[in-house]
């Protein structure tokens, strides 16, 4: 076979690799009847995600709570005053945002 060939077949292969399952993730939050928000995260398989960072940011981009999930791929916080939304994430590109307004 000439180089040619051979080149063309490479990126044939490479171009019909396997597909990869991906995995959405997902965070919901519930309000508590103490004025506390619990919110639980992990990926649409049921894997859990201890140490997952979960933020509380305002609507002025300040974090009010800094935190990460606990063991239980879960986060407790004081409901803040004003506008705010829950970002979860995982890297770039692996986040979930929960707007204040959809807390119930």
């Amino acid at each position: 076979m000439t180089r040619m060939p051979l080149l063309l077949l490479g990126a044939l292969l490479l171009g019909t690799s396997a597909p990869t399952p991906a995995h959405g993730l997902y965070c919901q939050c519930q309000a508590l009847g103490d004025g506390q928000v619990r919110c639980n995260g992990g990926l649409s398989d049921g894997t859990a995600l201890p140490g997952a960072t979960l933020d509380v940011i305002g609507y002025d981009e300040k974090t009010l709570v800094a935190g990460k999930l606990g063991a239980d791929s879960s986060f407790t916080f004081s409901k803040p005053e004003g506008e705010f939304y829950v970002l979860m994430e995982l890297g770039p590109g692996h986040t979930v945002e929960v707007d204040h307004k959809d807390i119930r």
